[in-house]
């Protein structure tokens, strides 16, 4: 009755509170879940309940998957073959379709094609489901690729291509399109409308996942939106029954420490329940001391941890960190930055100069470079890793991969037309400041998709506020 009037946390309060739970109590909480879209509630019940003697039957199943398919869980999916045999659903045919389509969605096209062609006796919905996974998911990883690469308009073209084979028929505005918006708006620096979003989703009656809380304290992060930051974090498991995850404690620590609260940003640290991958204090001295709690090979924390100490000069820090990475046989990732110009992709590194028109491309950012500094403009060359004098800093900073792809964008396209680029690490602070000066000088739009945020530099000032 609770679960049919949308009443989940009463439903789940009162299956709680049951002194002996048997299979019409869990389908129905199961089944409540997987509605609303709370489908890592819905999987984490069926694993408690699995442990207990309880069993299961055909709408068990297909509840469970469509949580699978819904939480992109291809591990769970591969459990429920075992478990169909088991119990004498091998040859369900409406378990058989609903595993095709939920391995479809996790993009497991190989074991969706091996369900669909052991099924002894498959059906219209079959041949269906089996075409529609095939065809959904490349037209999903093309599109994510577009969106990867910044590439707007063949993104466009595969959007009319979706919508002209009917891949969008079935669409409804559930928790992966709420959740997505949210990102979205949140990656952009429309944190605020991200946040009225949520609490749109909210009144629609549909429930968070975790995905949908980071992106929200995501939000709240790149707003300086402290008190909302804590409130949703302080609530999530009693609002929502989700149990924070590494990452939402990572942007609550970002949250603290981004807002100058490094001691409560240490506080939270020592209380995560778990252990932490790095240690996030932006405090050298206390850095300093923390063991290395993240893998040798992970070259991101180490590039991170040498940022800090150069931010505050401990050279020999920074050479200690290089040791241990020498040693460890760990490799910076490289800084590259790619754009697409007409029909062709156009990659570039630092100081390169082997695309054909690089004489005109250093030109172009000599002739910024003095527009910039009439402006004002100084050299961040504190923030540059390597120990050398300061104009050979000046001169590693002029030609960041992302400023030579920015250069080429300004001389290879008509003037008004939005330079869009990509670069495969963090923008550094100095390539941040130097767009909000070039855009205003050009007078157009720079949009740079970094690793974490989609920075649209428009007169003079940046989406993400300075806030990323």
């Amino acid at each position: 009755m609770y679960c049919k009037c949308d009443l989940t946390k009463d439903a789940r309060l009162i299956y709680a509170l049951m002194p002996g739970k048997d299979l019409f109590a869990l389908n129905a909480m199961i089944s409540c879940y997987s509605q609303i879209e709370a489908d890592d509630a819905c999987l984490d019940l069926f694993i408690q309940t699995c442990t207990q003697g309880i069993g299961f039957d055909q709408k068990t199943l297909l509840a469970i998957l469509n949580s699978a398919a819904g939480f992109q869980a291809a591990s769970v999916c591969k459990q429920v073959p075992a478990l169909s045999v088991k119990s004498g659903f091998q040859c369900d045919t409406f378990v058989v379709n609903s595993l095709v389509d939920s391995y479809g969605k996790c993009s497991q096209l190989d074991a969706a094609a091996r369900i669909f062609d052991e099924c002894p006796t498959p059906d219209l919905p079959s041949f269906y489901l089996s075409y529609n996974s095939l065809c959904s998911t490349r037209s999903s990883s093309l599109l994510n690729a577009c969106a990867n690469l910044s590439a707007y308009e063949q993104g466009k073209q595969l959007h009319a291509h979706v919508l002209k084979f009917g891949f969008t028929s079935d669409v409804f505005a559930g928790m992966v399109s709420w959740s997505a918006m949210i990102g979205g708006l949140a990656q952009h620096g429309h944190a605020k409308q991200a946040l009225h979003l949520f609490d749109e989703m909210l009144k629609h009656g549909v429930s968070p996942n975790h995905i949908t809380l980071v992106s929200v304290l995501y939000a709240c992060n790149h707003a300086d939106l402290v008190a909302e930051a804590k409130k949703y974090f302080e609530t999530m498991k009693d609002s929502f029954w989700i149990e924070p995850t590494q990452e939402h404690y990572a942007c609550m620590v970002d949250v603290l420490g981004r807002a100058g609260k490094l001691a409560d940003a240490i506080e939270l640290v020592n209380k995560i329940p778990f252990e932490a991958d790095a240690f996030p204090c932006l405090e050298p001295g206390v850095y300093r001391k923390q063991p290395f709690y993240f893998s040798g090979d992970k070259s991101g924390t180490h590039v991170l941890r040498a940022n800090i100490y150069v931010s505050f000069g401990l050279w020999e820090d920074v050479v200690e960190v290089r040791r241990f990475m020498k040693t460890s046989r760990v490799k910076k990732e490289p800084g590259m930055s790619w754009i697409k110009v007409k029909d062709s992709i156009y990659t570039f590194i630092v100081g390169d100069r082997n695309h054909p028109r690089s004489d005109e491309i250093y030109g172009k950012l000599e002739e910024l470079g003095q527009l910039m500094a009439k402006a004002g403009y100084v050299p961040m060359i504190h923030f540059d890793l390597h120990d050398v004098e300061r104009r050979q800093k000046e001169i590693l900073l002029s030609y960041h991969s992302e400023k030579l792809a920015v250069a080429f964008g300004l001389i290879a396209t008509p003037h008004g037309v939005p330079i869009r680029a990509k670069k495969n690490l963090r923008i550094c602070l100095d390539c941040h400041t130097a767009f909000k000066l070039i855009c205003k000088i050009v007078s157009g739009e720079i949009i740079i998709r970094d690793i974490n945020w989609f920075h649209h530099f428009k007169d003079g000032s940046c989406s993400c506020g300075d806030y990323w």
